[in-house]
């Protein structure tokens, strides 16, 4: 796809060069266990290394929102909740409906997908249902990220920023060999920003950030045949957040950011792992031992105004264990397989207190949320004649969960209020097959067609905050998706061309709808659809020039959804889904003939994000708009200097906006931005 490029630079530079001269970032292949031998997947992958990350100045998940086709990653305004949506499958709170994995970690909650992406090796975003191999979560594919192993890559690295808007970075990083079969690496880092728009009512402003995060991770290869390894990682954010302004449609204009209680999100999310993987001549074996640990604190004046109405709290805590066993050949045969089990122990801790100050009413909920489940998996691929090989897949998911809750009513004036408590105690249990069927054919080593046909499953559950018995649960979404793809490579692979056309039947859709001094409450609909293609094509005209462009069209609509007697939505388009993404990068390295500068980058990106419905109703929508991005590093030896900008040319768009009544709230876009850094490597 558009990303293959990026990868492929490197060795298409001039011949005189090493790979690791441009902008002294080694390139290391990471491969995803689950995958076989085989070069091309029948399916549509995207794939970013470290240096594509670097000279497009990716530093957090959202920001891949412009270099991957019909990926779309709103601002919600705070890290609180970071919905994903790839071809139109994406879940707006609760649980995301697109699988996230670091190193094998899976990461679960919505609140946790929006990351540093400092020393990342690659990322790899696989799109359609995942779900035969990764289960619940992956309707809409997943995001698969790792770091460099100390075995593979060694560097010591640090790199200090500066930007407008006091944009302070801070990095530091080390990948040593400690003996032959031992690797040690510890990354850190560190940001802050003091934000963008100002709440007016309070002088402060409404997105100021301060974050820290580190990794650390052991390697060893105790025999040729075994690697081990152990590691950690902890992310620390916090944030004011919610910079949510009232936006009039019938003037098209958006008010001042004006609420007079102060809003905010604290997030620390802490990921222990333990691997083995095992790689013999004909078959391979790895097991994924991973802990995490998440506490979370929200503070929301949910009103948006100046007024006291409702001001919202909400502290969880959560812990995940989960162990994974993946057993699969290793070899070049006709016939390939996987098989695999998953097991996954969770517990939710929630106080969530809705404050209703005008009526002096304070409503606290308790609950807790233990979450078991299993899975069974198997993939089968075999080569039928001359490149033409066909899979299939099947898993078994049984999840079974339970919910303790309990809303308290406690007057907060003299007089004293008499309003019974809410509870209840309530278990579900679930289970589902997840299918996979494809086709491909290989007519040379990097050309292929492939046919595919898959389903995705996420699991139903619990409403984190109840109104009546209607509310407390909602039951599980479904779909097929149906896709033909074609990866093709011209000129020597100086031409890289991918096309995927998709169709997808999407049942029981989980809605969110966010109710005034309640919350967020999901509810299912009837059935809808996407449809749509992706055109990616890379080009390398000349030494040292790379060209990408790329292109992803969705229509996604309802096909039945009543959401009352009175109200249908009936093919509206879904919300928070773009009907285009559009992209063009370029990077450029010169090699002046001096003995200061060994050699200067250009790269710059156009992206397109549009026409975005915001609601069901589709009465509030974001026209297509484009967003200017530049970088140029400076290379000096082991020196680095960057100079970059965002947003250049200070496009006025929404980022994200919502209902909640019938009043509408917008986030405006971040205007321009830019800054410098300075890095060495030892």
């Amino acid at each position: 796809m558009l990303t293959e490029i990026l990868m492929t630079s490197l060795m298409m530079a001039s011949p005189h060069l090493k790979t690791d001269s441009v902008i002294n970032i080694k390139e290391v292949t990471v491969t995803e266990f689950k995958t076989n031998r085989r070069s091309l997947a029948p399916m549509s992958v995207n794939k970013l290394n470290a240096r594509d990350l670097d000279l497009q100045n990716v530093t957090s998940t959202n920001e891949l929102s412009t270099l991957i086709p019909n990926f779309f990653m709103p601002d919600y305004g705070s890290r609180a909740n970071s919905p994903i949506y790839i071809r139109g499958i994406g879940s707006k709170a609760k649980t995301s409906a697109v699988g996230f994995y670091i190193d094998g970690i899976p990461h679960y909650d919505i609140s946790a997908l929006n990351i540093d992406m400092s020393d990342i090796a690659s990322i790899e975003v696989f799109k359609g249902p995942q779900g035969t191999l990764y289960g619940r979560n992956a309707m809409g594919g997943i995001i698969d990220i790792h770091t460099f192993s100390p075995l593979e890559y060694q560097n010591t690295k640090i790199k200090i920023g500066y930007g407008n808007k006091n944009d302070i970075t801070a990095q530091a990083s080390s990948y040593l060999k400690l003996a032959r079969n031992l690797g040690f690496s510890i990354a850190g880092n560190y940001h802050s920003n003091d934000g963008f728009f100002t709440n007016v009512a309070t002088g402060k402003k409404a997105d100021k950030i301060k974050e820290y995060s580190g990794r650390m991770a052991f390697e060893w290869k105790p025999a040729d045949l075994w690697k081990l390894r152990l590691s950690s990682w902890i992310d620390y954010s916090d944030q004011n957040g919610y910079p949510y302004a009232v936006y009039d449609k019938q003037t098209n204009t958006i008010g001042d950011i004006s609420y007079n209680r102060t809003s905010g999100f604290k997030r620390l999310i802490s990921n222990n792992a333990f691997s083995a993987v095992y790689n013999a001549d004909n078959i391979s074996f790895s097991s994924q031992t991973s802990y995490q640990f998440m506490n979370g604190s929200y503070k929301i004046d949910q009103d948006f105004t100046t007024a006291d109405k409702y001001f919202v709290t909400n502290d969880y805590h959560m812990n995940t264990l989960t162990q994974e066993f993946t057993l699969k050949s290793n070899n070049d045969k006709k016939y390939q397989w996987i098989l695999g089990a998953f097991g996954l122990i969770q517990q939710k801790n929630n106080v969530l207190t809705t404050d209703y100050i005008s009526q002096k009413l304070s409503m606290p909920t308790y609950y807790t949320e233990p979450i078991s489940s299993f899975a069974l998996y198997h993939q089968s691929s075999y080569n039928i004649w001359k490149g033409l090989s066909a899979t299939f897949g099947l898993r078994f998911d049984y999840e079974h969960s339970k919910k303790d809750y309990k809303k308290y009513t406690i007057s907060t004036s003299s007089t004293p209020v008499n309003v019974p408590a809410y509870t209840f105690n309530n278990k579900l249990n679930f289970n589902q097959f997840s299918p996979k069927f494809s086709l491909q054919y290989l007519t040379t080593q990097h050309n292929n067609y492939y046919v595919t046909v898959s389903r995705g499953y996420k699991v139903g559950g619990f409403n984190e905050t109840v109104t009546s018995d209607d509310d407390k649960t909602y039951q599980p979404e479904y779909s097929w998706n149906y896709e033909v793809g074609s990866k093709l490579r011209f000129f020597d692979g100086k031409i890289t061309t991918d096309l995927s056309l998709f169709y997808i039947d999407w049942r029981h859709q989980q809605i969110t709808h966010t109710i005034p001094g309640i919350g967020n409450i999901l509810t299912n609909a009837g059935h809808s659809s996407s449809k749509g293609v992706e055109l990616a094509v890379t080009a390398h005209p000349i030494n040292n020039w790379n060209v990408g462009l790329s292109y992803g069209y969705t229509y996604a609509e309802f096909l039945d959804y009543k959401q009352s007697d009175k109200v249908n939505y009936n093919h509206n388009i879904l919300p928070m889904v773009p009907r285009n993404t559009f992209g063009v990068n370029s990077d450029y390295t010169l090699y002046p003939q001096c003995n200061v500068i060994d050699r200067i980058t250009f790269s710059a990106g156009l992206d397109g994000t549009g026409k975005i419905y915001w609601d069901e109703s589709n009465s509030l929508n974001q026209k297509f708009y484009l967003l200017l991005n530049a970088k140029v590093i400076v290379s000096s030896g082991k020196f680095n200097w960057e100079i970059w900008g965002k947003n250049l040319t200070d496009t006025n768009y929404q980022a994200y906006c919502f209902t909640m009544g019938s009043t509408y709230y917008v986030q405006k876009g971040r205007p321009v931005s830019f800054g410098t850094s300075i890095s060495y490597n030892f």
